[in-house]
């Protein structure tokens, strides 16, 4: 590894640390309600019969959408969650709130092996830290930068949406040519386009 491979890696640790503690810091009770308020942006995110739009079961002091992925369920949306198959592989299954779910590791919970595998069109990304320009900082596995270059790979073009707190941002992340960009980012301050993207449709 090069020595400004060495120092982007050290800077997004250092990044991912700094934003994880502010997050880690917002109160459980305010973060419940921000949760449930996220669900009034689902009107922005336009789903029809169908639609497969990609969540996450929060792990530690994530942002919970399962009150916005809940709206969009019961607007049509068939809802998948992430699974992890091994140190560099995610699908995403069909979540059904009457399945079981089971313990993916890091904290986090998904459908089991008997779930449809789906291709979102619409993916819900949890991060670390992002900055202006819709990069951000993952949790260091590239789980979801694998899984989106694949999707990509196969003609594939799902609606990209970042979820974080606001507190999360920073003033730039230490990019890299494999990093996808997003779109858009979710936060309690509302959906945000991101400068450089053609407008998605609302």
């Amino acid at each position: 590894m090069s020595d400004m491979m060495n120092d982007q890696a050290s800077q997004k640790k250092q990044l991912r640390r700094e934003a994880l503690a502010r997050r880690n810091a917002l109160d459980p009770d305010w973060r419940a309600e921000v949760a449930e308020a996220l669900a009034s942006q689902a009107q922005r995110i336009a789903v029809g019969s169908g639609t497969v739009v990609s969540g996450f079961w929060p792990m530690r002091s994530e942002m919970d959408v399962r009150p916005l992925m809940a709206v969009l369920a019961a607007r049509g949306a068939r809802i998948a969650l992430p699974a992890i198959l091994d140190r560099t592989t995610i699908v995403f299954r069909e979540y059904r709130p009457d399945a079981p779910l089971v313990d993916m590791g890091f904290g986090t919970w998904g459908p089991d092996d008997g779930a449809l595998v789906l291709d979102p069109e619409i993916m819900f990304v949890p991060l670390a830290a992002f900055d202006a320009r819709g990069h951000r900082i993952g949790y260091g596995a590239g789980y979801y930068d694998r899984a989106i270059a694949r999707l990509k790979a196969r003609g594939l073009s799902p609606r990209l949406i970042g979820i974080a707190f606001d507190c999360q941002e920073v003033a730039g992340v230490p990019d890299e040519p494999h990093d996808e960009r997003l779109p858009e980012m979710l936060t309690e301050s509302g959906l945000r386009q991101i400068s450089g993207f053609h407008a998605q449709a609302n």
